[in-house]
């Protein structure tokens, strides 16, 4: 098992790609605390993973706030003795609009949970790898969003501020022991979708030109699977780095 012994926070874990990301880092070995706001489907996910080899911990909370982000990794050393990975996965899309239309609103949400939730975590997340002096491992679930314009002006702004970010906080604790690398998905079958509400038709309309060179859309458990690389000892030696995962899509 690749993450036995190992103490692993995941948000967005209720469904999606946070809910795969958990049930494949359980099966090997990891004790997780899976969060996300709807607590009946962190109960459904708990019990659906109770003879796996790892074990849940369930945190319902809303991310973009950051009495959560810090609660749940003080869970995680409570529960677990320790800290070792952190997984930002939890994301909302916006509705397509370009920064003519974007409104206050609507890009101080996106933010607050794609960006400002992130720093939130891997600040508190530093804080106790550099105590605990044995190195960690943070992944930050970005998105291809951040390489080229396949949603809107907040969406993409949010995705590419987490990127720099993450090669940053790469940079600034590789002397410490503490990896920090993104994932950065094309299009994944989740219900990221249904955050997105009506949307803006200008900003649609020039977004589904780049839409319409997709690949047939990926699965949650691809995702996982990346997850799974870096957050394991096979990526000891890789720090910093964005790793695509997105059928190719933007390789053309």
């Amino acid at each position: 098992m690749k993450l036995e012994n190992k103490a692993v926070v995941v948000t967005g874990a209720s469904s999606g790609m946070g809910k795969a990301i958990v049930e494949l880092f359980v099966k090997e070995g990891a004790s997780v605390v899976a969060v996300a706001r709807r607590k009946e489907r962190l109960e459904e996910l708990a019990e659906s993973l109770k003879e796996e080899a790892g074990k849940v911990e369930i945190f319902p909370g809303d991310i973009s706030l950051e009495e959560t982000n810090e609660a749940m990794i003080d869970l995680a050393v409570s529960r677990f003795g320790r800290l070792d990975v952190l997984v930002n996965n939890a994301g909302v899309m916006d509705d397509m609009s370009p920064i003519g239309d974007v409104t206050n609103d609507r890009f101080d949400h996106v933010m607050k949970v794609n960006t400002y939730a992130p720093m939130y975590a891997m600040r508190k997340a530093v804080q106790v790898f550099l105590a605990q002096k044995s190195g960690g491992s943070i992944i930050n679930v970005a998105s291809v969003g951040s390489m080229r314009t396949c949603a809107g002006a907040a969406y993409c702004a949010s995705k590419a501020a987490l990127v720099s970010m993450t090669k940053n906080t790469a940079f600034m604790y590789m002397p410490d022991g503490i990896r920090c690398n993104a994932i950065a998905p094309g299009g994944i079958a989740t219900e990221i979708s249904s955050s997105m509400g009506q949307p803006n038709m200008a900003g649609y309309g020039r977004v589904k030109q780049v839409l319409a060179c997709a690949p047939e859309p990926g699965s949650a458990a691809q995702i996982a699977s990346a997850a799974l690389f870096l957050a394991s000892d096979d990526s000891s030696y890789v720090n910093g780095d964005v790793l695509v995962v997105d059928g190719g899509w933007i390789a053309g």
